[in-house]
């Protein structure tokens, strides 16, 4: 038998009774179990609420204007790194609480402004502001959990958030019911109605997230010193970066040179170019392709939805309990190439409903999926930081193509938009089967000649 480094020996086995080598902290299953309860409410479901008011005003705005959709996505983009380092100084319960109460008052002014420009303008502010938000929430995340544990974690503030956002369609239908009241329009008050709920929200979050392990020292309320003590361990086990290093500007960017970074960045953009293509134009495609109506349209799209959190969740606890990540976004995209198929070229409006049940439900699923894939891959904080924020800006980029795919010209066929979503897919298969070979090829020469990965003597990537 091999010789297992100790690091190794425990990434291999069960947790039961840990002793850190280094802080001699004793802490039992039961413990670390307590403690990742108390994580999992005021992290994962306080980020989930928040990226659900995000997702709702994405899709509210989606039938507006095409300039409206993908004037968002290059300040989104382009301010990714910029924002996490932010993010990183300043601390993530009082950045998340503040960027979100702010576009909550972005939000608002959707609803009161008259002239076309400014509409635009908060726009580009709004994904200014939202650039900071997914890697933040990705890279915290990652910061107190071991690796085998974030699959579970990403899926549930992404997949609950997704999954309730479904339902934003229905929501402002319900709010255009107001239209006349106070002479304002309906369409205006979905805007004003939802922005004063999001700075609700974002106050709640800078009162409930919690922080970075080392700032949480100061700020927590809900976890104790050994509490914090023990998270801070199980991670420094699991891949030795639990304690932030120096900012240093050139070492950060040169994580661009990278080159498996990259391809974990294509694999999240094609994600998201079938993603954002589903989440815009299917309730066009039910409305004007199916012939449901419009309310009917908005009301068929929530289903699938659910079906993605129910898939995603599924597959993140397998994917944990296994500890394989690459397998399930391979799967997840050959059922996306069947269901975009299905929804492009069956006769019947069940049938390719049907295509656009599993089309949505495992793009939605594959999200989660391809942040821990990379999540579980990079060890250092500012690497991982700069990580999310090249996958989460390549998401972007992904957004913007996503959203113009599926033009007005070409219904009621939409194939220019069905064939960008099979390449989509297509390349996500690729990407995922170049790195997942080309890991499993280093754990080998790991296990043999005790190579040293991501700087991190025993550690070996998760395929």
């Amino acid at each position: 038998m091999d010789k297992l480094s100790p690091l190794t020996e425990h990434l291999e086995q069960p947790e039961k009774e840990n002793v850190s080598q280094e802080s001699e902290i004793a802490y039992s299953e039961a413990e670390v179990r307590q403690i990742k309860r108390k994580l999992d409410v005021h992290l994962c479901v306080m980020v989930a609420v928040i990226y659900t008011i995000c997702q709702i005003d994405r899709n509210n705005l989606a039938n507006a204007c095409s300039t409206m959709v993908v004037v968002f996505f290059p300040f989104y983009t382009i301010f990714q790194p910029v924002m996490t380092v932010i993010a990183r100084k300043i601390g993530p319960r009082m950045f998340l609480g503040g960027i979100t109460a702010a576009w909550g008052a972005i939000m608002v002014g959707f609803g009161l402004i008259d002239d076309w420009q400014a509409l635009v303008g908060l726009r580009g502010a709004l994904g200014l502001l939202e650039a900071g938000f997914f890697p933040t929430c990705v890279f915290l995340i990652s910061s107190w959990y071991v690796r085998h544990e974030t699959a579970k974690r990403i899926a549930l503030f992404y997949l609950l958030g997704s999954a309730i956002s479904g339902f934003g369609g229905i929501l402002a239908y319900g709010l255009q019911q107001m239209h006349g009241l106070a002479g304002q329009s309906g369409w205006r008050w979905i805007f004003i109605m939802e922005g004063i709920l999001t700075v609700i929200v974002g106050a709640a979050g800078w009162l409930f997230i919690v922080d970075f392990p080392e700032d949480a020292r100061q700020t927590r309320w809900f976890l104790t010193h050994r509490e914090i003590e023990v998270m801070t361990d199980r991670v420094d086990r699991d891949r030795g970066d639990a304690h932030v290093t120096p900012f240093n500007l050139k070492e950060y960017l040169g994580n661009a040179f990278d080159w498996m970074a990259w391809m974990f960045a294509l694999n999240f953009c094609m994600t998201a170019v079938v993603n954002y293509a589903s989440a815009y134009f299917l309730p066009i495609i039910l409305n004007e392709g199916l012939g449901f109506s419009e309310a009917a349209a908005q009301s068929l799209t929530a289903p699938c939805y659910v079906f993605g959190s129910i898939v995603g969740f599924a597959e993140s606890w397998l994917s944990d309990k296994y500890k394989v990540r690459g397998i399930f976004i391979i799967i997840n995209a050959v059922v996306q190439l069947a269901g975009i198929a299905v929804l492009g070229y069956a006769k019947q409006s069940a049938v390719r409903y049907f295509g656009a049940f599993i089309l949505v439900g495992c793009c939605n699923a594959n999200i989660p999926a391809s942040l821990t894939y990379q999540s579980n891959n990079i060890v250092g904080q500012w690497r991982r930081a700069f990580g999310s924020a090249l996958i989460v800006g390549s998401g972007g980029i992904g957004g913007v193509v996503g959203s113009l795919v599926f033009r007005n010209q070409d219904k009621p066929e939409y194939k220019p938009g069905l064939y960008a979503c099979f390449t989509a897919a297509s390349l996500t298969i690729i990407s995922v089967t170049i790195t997942s070979v080309a890991m499993a090829k280093k754990n080998k020469e790991q296990k043999r000649t005790d190579l040293v990965l991501q700087g991190t003597p025993g550690f070996r990537y998760t395929l």
